[in-house]
């Protein structure tokens, strides 16, 4: 597969990317969309937030793209008397060499499931911080760089508040999206039935389409597709628009238009395209930024959602042109 592996080729990332998300749909019927924002903050080497009930498939997403990939996987049960120990490791006292020895925690991996992340209190979920945005862990002044590609999906309950602490502000931006399951409509709910009881087991075996190596490729397909001037000041308008509104405390950071960006290009890659649409910019909008704002409490209590202010938002700025966005001949 590295051989015919091109520079900038679009086309064949775009390739690979559907035949990743076909072996996933082997076990996650009917949730193609949400699939692809899993890869496109794949491809963007950010991490996922996944807000939803239980029993919606949410561990099983995330296992299966680590074994569609080939990437190292680890699952952490967070708890309230989990440890930032349980998560980046310890030094461990050696009774035979009379030294400490350095035992990795589950964060040395490459895809980490973070399981009911807001049910372990504020110090242990800080233990991810470092590991998210600089992807290296520093344990006794020792600091430790992680097996890159590291992606952290992150699952949340949001309907249960008891014994859980919230995810607070600062480390909801380091997700690069957050994203809902949502129950499968009535005719994928049966066929979910139908092929479990076809295959008269719970274990599917899925097929590794890809390397690691190879998603690294793609990712650096990611990073040279073109983004124009005219999409990077649309970016801007949409983020800005979040911190002038009425309705807003606090509005997306500078971080939410590098995550935009990023998502962006993700996406016309999926659609074999090296350069960045409109269109690229409205679909990963909800996802890329919602989580990234705070409504004031006269808003909040009217049940207003940040995802219908970022809807507003898309439909107050006005866009660039298709033409504006494609490459100008030199």
């Amino acid at each position: 597969m590295k051989d015919d592996l091109v520079v900038n080729d679009s086309a064949r990332a775009a390739e690979l990317a559907g035949t990743i998300l076909d072996e996933i749909e082997r076990v996650v019927v009917g949730k193609r969309p949400v699939l692809e924002l899993v890869l496109l903050a794949l491809l963007s080497d950010g991490h996922v937030l996944i807000e939803d009930l239980p029993g919606l498939a949410k561990t099983l997403m995330a296992r299966s793209f680590a074994g569609v990939i080939g990437l190292r996987f680890a699952r952490i049960q967070f708890t309230p008397d989990l440890m930032p120990s349980d998560v980046t490791g310890a030094a461990i006292y050696d009774q035979r060499s009379g030294e400490f020895t350095f035992r990795p925690g589950p964060v040395f991996t490459n895809l980490l499931l973070g399981d009911e992340i807001n049910r372990a209190p504020a110090k242990t979920q800080a233990a991810l911080l470092e590991a998210m945005q600089e992807r290296q862990v520093t344990v006794e002044g020792t600091t430790r760089l992680l097996e890159r590609p590291f992606v952290v999906i992150a699952t949340q309950n949001p309907i249960e508040s008891e014994g859980t602490y919230p995810l607070p502000e600062a480390q909801l931006d380091r997700f690069l999206v957050r994203i809902s399951v949502g129950h499968p409509e009535r005719g994928h709910e049966i066929e979910m039935l139908e092929r479990r009881a076809a295959r008269r087991t719970d274990d599917v075996e899925l097929r590794e389409v890809i390397d690691p190596e190879t998603l690294r490729w793609m990712q650096g397909v990611t990073e040279a597709v073109f983004v124009s001037p005219s999409i990077s000041a649309y970016i801007v308008d949409l983020v800005g628009a979040t911190r002038t509104s009425p309705m807003v405390q606090v509005g997306a950071s500078p971080r939410g238009s590098l995550a935009l960006m990023k998502l962006a290009r993700s996406r016309a890659v999926l659609a074999g395209r090296d350069f960045v649409i409109p269109e690229d910019v409205k679909a990963v909008a909800v996802p890329a930024l919602a989580h990234r704002i705070l409504l004031k409490p006269e808003v909040w209590v009217q049940r207003i959602r940040t995802d219908d202010l970022i809807r507003k938002v898309l439909e107050s700025v006005p866009a660039p042109s298709p033409d504006e966005a494609a490459p100008q001949p030199s």
